[in-house]
């Protein structure tokens, strides 16, 4: 397609200064001077209106679309000049089940000679991530644990002196900053990582829980009961684990906050008082003398999905890596919607595997000191699940990957005076991000919305728990043509769509700002794969040990 605005297409060159900030090395680095790119608009399109075609059924794993996503960018990364990154594949194989648990009556609360009983999908969902044929918890003793975290960095123990064994853990959603609004707890409204349920469930199992169920609440979640009802319902994808998840507790679930509000009338316990003794430090878990009971049946099917990953080998230090990456997958199609049934995903994710391949051709023609790797996951949408198993299975060290850049849906919109940041104040790749912006003449924000945790939802974050300092940066509000209004309108047209069936390409979408926004990607990336410095966490951030010893590592 023609350009949106006659003869519009950006480029720039970024020259550094004569120092970059010490804060990016221990030792003044070098200056690096960034070549001048151009990511064509044409082919950005083209990518995009292939993968989110009906004909790619919605790319979910372990299906005909994924055949043809895969194969689609794995010919990409051969036409951009990249090496196959495992051997002699562009593939890595992600073993995966598929189960589906069917509840057995839902989950009954006793206290004393009371009971009651809530309703699957009104009031809860449970389930187990236990690859067995059949899990329960039976007459288990419920214990609330305020915000189920242990967090040494914040001197936070929810758990202290308790034993576990057989019993329920009954959890906030969130972290204690968020519902305080203290800025000196945790990082104040901004979720941590303590705030996920993802930790939450992981910490109660650690813990040595029979069953974990979480509170829900619209505000500090981020999302409605209706999101928790239809993503932990029906058919979920999963690693395969050769141990069966046996690590994991026998029961999860969530309840809604009207029926944890009944749960703890039912023990005659005040959920409104509990809550708030739970975000002050000090705050000891109370049984709630009264027992649970929940069972699930599970039908189980194996399956095997992939990640794409292409290589650039450095020209100066090829055993040090650089990551670009976005996931290729999507929500598949849904035979029981009427009408349109594919969730062909354009703007999440074919803008950015889109912008991956682009990124790719770019760097090819400006290979830099370090290896640069591209990587298109799988399984973002079922639970982060492809970078999940690369981290685990890395093919190429993580203590030698010098940073992580992820793209996670490009929107719509013209360019913007502004750039957000998701999860500020993370690492000193952040100054690299502001050195380059400066150069477009932007600024760099923090996330608008940092209670939601957005950090911690995306692929990158499985290379932060392993110490790798991760950049995620989505387009800023204030644009150039129209203004905060006029940018704010764009992100929430987008939210209108986001994994409904209406993502879909449309010849008409206004990607300069995308485009705006892959200059800058690539002007970070190449700075970091160019230079010798080795990007830290900043002080206080939970990924910071890791890196340290990863550090050591690398320096055996």
């Amino acid at each position: 397609m023609t350009s949106i605005t006659s003869g519009y297409r950006m480029s720039f060159a970024v020259c550094a200064t004569a120092l970059l900030l010490s804060a990016c090395s221990r030792q003044p680095a070098e200056p690096v001077q960034v070549p001048a790119v151009t990511f064509d608009e044409q082919d950005f399109h083209r990518h995009i209106q292939v993968l989110a075609s009906d004909e790619f059924e919605g790319r979910a794993p372990a299906t005909a679309g994924e055949t043809k996503t895969i194969e689609y960018i794995r010919d990409a990364f051969r036409d951009a000049g990249l090496a196959p990154a495992n051997g002699d594949s562009y593939y890595q194989p992600v073993p995966m089940v598929e189960v589906t648990a069917q509840p057995q009556g839902g989950l009954a609360v006793k206290a004393g000679d009371a009971e009651r009983r809530f309703k699957v999908g009104d009031e809860t969902v449970v389930w187990t991530r236990r690859l067995v044929p059949e899990a329960s918890i039976a007459d288990s003793e419920l214990v609330f644990v305020g915000y189920g975290i242990v967090a040494p960095e914040y001197g936070w123990n929810d758990y202290a002196g308790l034993d576990m064994k057989g019993k329920t853990a009954v959890i906030l959603v969130n972290d204690p900053g968020y519902a305080s609004g203290d800025a000196q707890l945790f990082t104040g409204k901004a979720m941590t990582y303590y705030g996920r349920w993802t930790y939450k469930y992981e910490e109660a199992a650690r813990q040595g829980a029979a069953g974990a169920i979480v509170i829900h609440d619209t505000a500090p979640a981020s999302y409605g009961w209706e999101v928790v009802r239809s993503g932990w319902t029906g058919p979920q994808l999963d690693k395969w684990s050769e141990d069966g998840n046996v690590g994991r507790t026998a029961i999860e679930g969530w309840v809604t906050y009207p029926a944890a509000q009944a749960m703890f009338d039912l023990a005659g316990l005040d959920l409104a008082q509990l809550q708030a003794r739970a975000g002050e430090r000090g705050f000891k878990p109370v049984s709630m003398q009264a027992r649970a009971s929940a069972g699930v049946s599970n039908t189980i099917r194996r399956s095997e999905s992939a990640n794409v990953l292409g290589l650039l080998r450095g020209t100066e230090r090829p055993d040090e890596y650089v990551v670009y990456m976005g996931h290729w997958d999507h929500l598949g199609r849904d035979p029981e919607l009427e009408g349109d049934q594919i969730y062909n995903g354009a703007v999440d994710n074919a803008t950015g595997i889109s912008a991956l391949i682009l990124m790719a051709r770019v760097f090819a023609a400006h290979p830099p000191a370090r290896s640069v790797v591209f990587f298109a996951t799988t399984g973002e949408e079922s639970g982060l699940l492809g970078s999940a198993y690369y981290a685990e299975h890395p093919l190429f060290p993580l203590e030698r990957t010098a940073g992580v850049i992820n793209m996670d849906a490009l929107y719509e919109g013209g360019p913007t005076h502004d750039v957000a940041v998701i999860g500020h104040g993370a690492s000193e790749l952040e100054e690299l991000l502001r050195e380059a912006a400066q150069s477009q003449g932007r600024r760099v924000e923090a996330d608008a919305r940092p209670e939601r945790g957005s950090f911690y939802r995306s692929d990158h974050f499985n290379f932060a728990k392993k110490g790798v300092p991760a950049l995620y940066v989505k387009p800023g509000v204030d644009a150039l043509e129209g203004g905060v209004a006029h940018g704010a309108a764009v992100h929430e047209a987008y939210g209108q769509h986001y994994h409904r069936p209406s993502d879909e390409y449309r010849a008409d979408m206004d990607f300069r700002g995308a485009l705006q926004d892959l200059e800058l990607l690539f002007a970070v990336g190449y700075r970091l794969a160019q230079q010798d410095s080795w990007p830290e966490w900043y002080e206080g951030k939970e990924f910071r040990a890791v890196r340290e010893a990863s550090r050591q590592m690398r320096q055996r």
